[in-house]
């Protein structure tokens, strides 16, 4: 006579019975995600490191002809000399208005020599402003006065010092001193000069330079040419003065610029002009490059960075000389000091192709890190107009790419807002081209370069955490719509996904941008024979669906998803038959690349199917589904797990989680006895893995009456006792729910005993018990089904584990001896959980049992554990 507690536990469902449609408790939550469906794992699809460095790898889908090129020969004279100048080169048209010169003044001397005379009228100009007076000087000197009647301003006295000092080589006019080679052409190359006369004397120009070598004579024209130009710029041009915030600019203000102007002079005479006649002597590239150090030091000291340097034009003319050298440590200085110089246009190219080149060769990583050249490049990406100047973008992204790929440079960059930089530069890319209509193919180049480049960055967890607050996910995203006609971007940006969404942070991030999955979809379909960005697709996806049910979801109900998967799985199916036939057909087998290709999206295709089914709206539906079901079990014919073992324990997978589900329609129950002879193959192998794959999938098939005829037919039965010994939880755990399938059949239970699985049962629970409830949990269930009409304990388990069940059961019932062990809180509570809701309802009703049908002969001892 059954108690009503052992009524209760009477008929125990079936190993992996379908989900209840009530509300579950964390401890089933649990042991569902243990016994029944599985997410399956995989390796990141392999990116081969390149040989060379290039802006576009081997692999790239561009043409030779449709790429920018990555070696050329850049030369001092690839710069220009004036860096105002447009790149096109065209020259501005006349002025229309041709006025009339006054006549050349007549004199007795040298034509060549006759300098222009000073006002008439002296005492006219006093009257006058200052400014107003440099240009009347400079009319009576040939020049022309503007068309615009220019304001009065505050008087100020001129004192004429055109006096021409011919004794000694030097020239002196309006305080500016010359070579008298030079005097005529200054004059007359600058007939307008709008200088005040507030310079040096000739005493402090004799005192700075005593004791000197003479100055060369493009250096000290250069000099006299940013003279006038820094003192043109004190004064006001026309529109200026007609200003009347202009006209309000007081004497002390123009006499204070005018003093600034004096210290520049100092400074460039003093500290720059000797560096600069060092560099011209080029003597050894050592002293070149320390010279070029020195001078980048005096420069920023200075303040004389920047493109706003008068004597700028000449300081960039006697670097770009050095270029020619062709020393990669010296090119690296002369190119920081250029940068810094802000040039643009075609001498930014030209810089920035300098630098791409040196930086193509892994040697000279340490000459870049040494010279952090880094920060120069990240600053032309940052200030720079990207439309203007995106061919130097380009180049100077490619730079950037080859430093990125030494793991040395990861901190520097991203210490340095690399990945902002680049992030902003994506973002300007996507609305130029959203605003052109169309994809740019320079835009399209400079894409390749600045996605390989974060695809290095992102192996940083400080990029990823930056990556994610700035939500430059969607940004990604955007640029792979974009540009989904170009494989190349589309590429690294699967390869940037493919290593973010390997972290559990990233990969909630993208699947929460719904966007994506029907960008991934018509990415697939677009290049679906294109491995290398076909894989990475797909391995997105079994990440994004390995733990986040909402996004298996939000896939499945893509139009076409499923189809999609389906459709890809067959093409790459009979890629891999091709080329498995090529190798066996072939004398000496040279094809396992291809092969290797294609099997590595089965790989990855069958883990998102494996996910997906994980979902109770999607896994009834593909195990129904004949093409879905068909390719798992052609995979599994076609494949031994000795050749091909992720590809043939995935799709194992696959079919455990789409047998999971009893449903009418199910392909995997009208095939079940088929499968049953395939997962034979795996039982038998030496893989423990695909063993307890194959075990998995018989323990929700054992559910059958048929499988489980099939299972004793086949002896699987002695497999599945004898795997209890392997000492593998895991494989206990399965191989225990098949056996409690068997138990059901009353038949079965004695076939069962006679295998000697009690003893085997009873040694799991007393090795694993204390660490595993679930595991504990399901050999009670088992011997509970073996107890079933018990008359005698013994008889039913024999004396020997009759009296080991009597002494483990009371102790793992004991909760301070069962729960105590060296677990962190967390842990325990876990353990508390399993032990609470699963193994003590069942041990307590088994303990009852055999205590009810046990006659005690003598005390039994307390277990040490």
């Amino acid at each position: 006579m059954l108690s009503p507690n052992d009524k209760k536990l009477e008929k125990l469902g079936p190993f992996y019975r379908p989900s209840m449609s009530k509300q579950k408790t964390s401890a089933e939550i649990i042991s569902e995600a243990r016994n029944a469906l599985r997410t399956v794992g995989t390796q990141r699809p392999f990116t081969p490191r390149e040989d060379q460095r290039k802006l576009f790898g081997p692999a790239s889908s561009r043409t030779l002809e449709n790429r920018p090129p990555s070696s050329f020969s850049l030369h001092a004279s690839s710069f220009e000399s004036s860096d105002s100048r447009p790149i096109s080169g065209a020259r501005l048209c006349p002025l229309e208005l041709k006025p009339k010169a006054p006549a050349s003044p007549t004199t007795e001397e040298d034509p060549s020599l006759a300098f222009p005379k000073p006002p008439v009228d002296l005492a006219k100009i006093r009257r006058i402003s200052s400014a107003r007076a440099r240009l009347f000087r400079a009319a009576s000197q040939g020049a022309l006065l503007p068309d615009r009647t220019l304001p009065p301003a505050e008087p100020k006295t001129v004192a004429s010092k055109e006096t021409v000092v011919m004794g000694d080589t030097m020239v002196k006019t309006n305080g500016i001193y010359l070579t008298e080679s030079n005097a005529i052409g200054h004059l007359k190359s600058h007939p307008l000069q709008l200088t005040y006369d507030g310079g040096f004397s000739e005493i402090k120009m004799q005192e700075m330079f005593k004791g000197t070598t003479s100055l060369p004579s493009h250096l000290r024209s250069g000099g006299d040419q940013g003279k006038r130009r820094s003192r043109a710029s004190s004064c006001f041009n026309s529109s200026d003065l007609s200003r009347p915030e202009t006209r309000a600019v007081s004497k002390a203000d123009v006499q204070e610029k005018e003093k600034e102007i004096e210290v520049d002079e100092v400074f460039w005479n003093t500290r720059i002009v000797p560096i600069l006649q060092e560099l011209e002597k080029e003597e050894n590239i050592e002293t070149i490059c320390a010279s070029c150090t020195q001078l980048h030091h005096a420069l920023e000291e200075g303040n004389m960075l920047g493109n706003k340097f008068k004597r700028r034009s000449v300081l960039l003319k006697t670097l770009y000389k050095l270029v020619d050298i062709g020393s990669d440590l010296l090119s690296l200085k002369l190119a920081k000091i250029i940068l810094a110089l802000k040039v643009s246009r075609k001498n930014l190219l030209n810089v920035c192709k300098l630098i791409f080149k040196i930086s193509r060769s892994e040697k000279n990583d340490s000459l870049i890190e040494n010279d952090s050249i880094l920060e120069s490049l990240l600053e032309v990406l940052r200030s720079e107009d990207l439309q203007t100047n995106t061919e130097a973008f380009l180049y100077c992204m490619g730079a950037i790419k080859f430093i990125s790929g030494n793991p040395r440079f990861l901190n520097e960059m991203i210490s340095k807002d690399a990945v902002e930089i680049l992030m902003n530069l994506i973002k300007q890319i996507n609305e130029n081209t959203k605003k052109c209509g169309t994809c740019l193919p320079n835009s399209g180049h400079l894409l390749v370069q600045v996605t390989a480049t974060l695809r290095n960055l992102v192996d940083s967890p400080l990029a990823r955490s930056k990556l994610l607050r700035i939500s430059a996910l969607p940004q990604l995203c955007t640029a792979m719509g974009e540009y989904e006609a170009d494989k190349d971007v589309c590429t690294n940006i699967a390869r940037i996904f493919s290593k973010l969404t390997s972290y559990h942070d990233c990969c909630v991030a993208l699947a929460n941008y719904s966007r994506c999955y029907a960008l991934f979809l018509k990415l697939i379909n677009k290049y679906q024979k294109k491995q290398d960005l076909v894989v990475r697709i797909v391995f997105i996806l079994g990440n994004l669906t390995a733990k986040n049910n909402q996004a298996r979801e939000q896939f499945s109900k893509e139009k076409g998803s499923i189809p999609t998967l389906l459709s890809l799985f067959h093409t790459f199916s009979k890629l891999d038959l091709c080329a498995e036939k090529r190798a066996a057909g072939a004398e000496q087998p040279q094809a396992p690349r291809p092969r290797a290709q294609a099997e590595d999206v089965l790989i990855k295709l069958t883990r998102v199917l494996a996910n997906l089914a994980i979902h109770p709206g999607i896994g009834p539906a593909l195990a129904a589904n004949p093409h879905a079901v068909g390719l798992l079990l052609a995979t599994l014919e076609h494949k031994s797990i000795e050749d091909c073992e992720e590809l043939v324990i995935n799709a194992t997978a696959t079919i455990n989680n789409l047998s999971y589900y009893q449903v009418k329609n199910s392909i995997i129950q009208d095939k079940k006895l088929y499968i049953a002879e395939l997962l034979i193959k795996l039982l038998v192998s030496n893989n423990m893995d695909g063993i307890l794959e194959a075990v998995r999938v018989f323990g929700n098939l054992s559910q059958d009456h048929d499988i489980c005829d099939f299972i004793v037919q086949k002896n699987v039965h002695k497999f599945m006792i004898a795997l209890l010994d392997a000492k593998h939880q895991d494989i206990c755990f399965s191989a225990c729910g098949v056996l409690l399938n068997l138990t059901v059949d009353k038949d079965k239970r004695v076939i069962l005993k006679e295998g000697g699985s009690i003893k085997k049962l009873v040694d799991c629970l007393r090795h694993f018990g204390p660490t595993d409830w679930q595991l504990a949990c399901l050999v009670c269930k088992t011997l509970w089904n073996f107890s079933e009409n018990i008359i005698s304990a013994s008889s039913c388990f024999g004396d020997e584990d009759t009296n080991t069940l009597l002494v483990l059961l009371p102790s793992f019932l004991d909760e301070e001896l069962a729960l105590d062990g060296s677990f962190d809180q967390d842990l325990r509570n876990y353990h508390k959980l399993q032990w609470e809701t699963e193994f003590k309802p069942v041990a307590q009703q088994l303990l009852n049992r055999i205590q009810s049908h046990h006659t005690f002969l003598e005390p039994l001892p307390i277990p040490s554990f």
